[in-house]
């Protein structure tokens, strides 16, 4: 079995339509998604609109909640003038159906992986979608974020940064980011971006193999898109992607 996983695309349909290139090439079973898909980026209909072409499963990350009404004014970025106007030009860019949507992305999506036990996914973590889980996370806060789960691989994404780490008998895995892995919920960002992240999980009686991928990306290209697309805020948009 091989499952392709990707996370934050962050409204971005050009490097979301490089990875799908690339998994194309990987010949995966399944694809999963695991949040943060329209926000934050100029092409956020568009990115709906592959995913729902995909048919791919999607956890709720935070800023798909930011899309719906019950979180419009995450008081957590009321204060960050840039991702504001980003995430309320976005909301305007989505139709109701689009809304309906991301209303139906689930906290977590769990898979089993036979003899090799099984497989949860989630953005931040189980617990919440607000939740960072990066390399030097306490174990004992680990262990109250993951309460109540015991599979062998857990995924996600929310901090734009790949990692692998063990913790207890499981393993821990971000993915990266596919449209924004410039900058993500904690430091240290990524510099001098130019590429979009995903990874593909192979599963099979005998071996467990996780392998991370960055796709190149003509950023000009992306950058002349972005301006093309009436997005506010551009000028902190494209530095997160010009980064020395």
């Amino acid at each position: 079995m091989r499952i392709g996983l990707i996370a934050d695309i962050h409204g971005n349909c050009i490097a979301l339509d490089a990875i799908l290139a690339e998994l194309a090439r990987e010949r995966v079973n399944e694809l999963i998604c695991l949040g943060d898909v329209a926000a934050l980026g100029p092409q956020p209909g568009a990115v709906i609109a592959r995913l729902r072409t995909l048919g791919c499963p999607v956890v709720m990350g935070n800023t798909d909640a930011w899309l719906l009404a019950s979180r419009r004014a995450d008081p957590a970025y009321a204060h960050d003038r840039p991702m504001a106007a980003i995430a309320a030009w976005c909301n305007t860019q989505l139709s109701a159906d689009d809304r309906a949507y991301v209303a139906t992305f689930p906290p977590v999506i769990e898979r089993s992986c036979g003899r090799r036990g099984s497989l949860l996914c989630f953005h931040g973590s189980p617990r919440s979608f607000d939740d960072a889980i990066i390399a030097t996370t306490p174990d004992d806060d680990l262990d109250v974020m993951l309460e109540g789960y015991d599979a062998t691989m857990m995924v996600g994404g929310h901090t734009h940064i790949q990692m692998l780490r063990r913790h207890r008998d499981r393993q821990i895995i971000n993915v990266g980011s596919v449209g924004l892995p410039g900058i993500g919920a904690v430091l240290p960002y990524n510099r001098a971006v130019h590429w979009a992240e995903y990874a593909v999980l192979d599963v099979d009686d005998d071996d467990t193999r996780i392998t991370f991928h960055r796709v190149a990306l003509d950023v000009e290209n992306m950058v002349e898109t972005a301006y093309a697309s009436g997005m506010p805020e551009l000028d902190w948009w494209v530095s997160l992607w010009k980064r020395g």
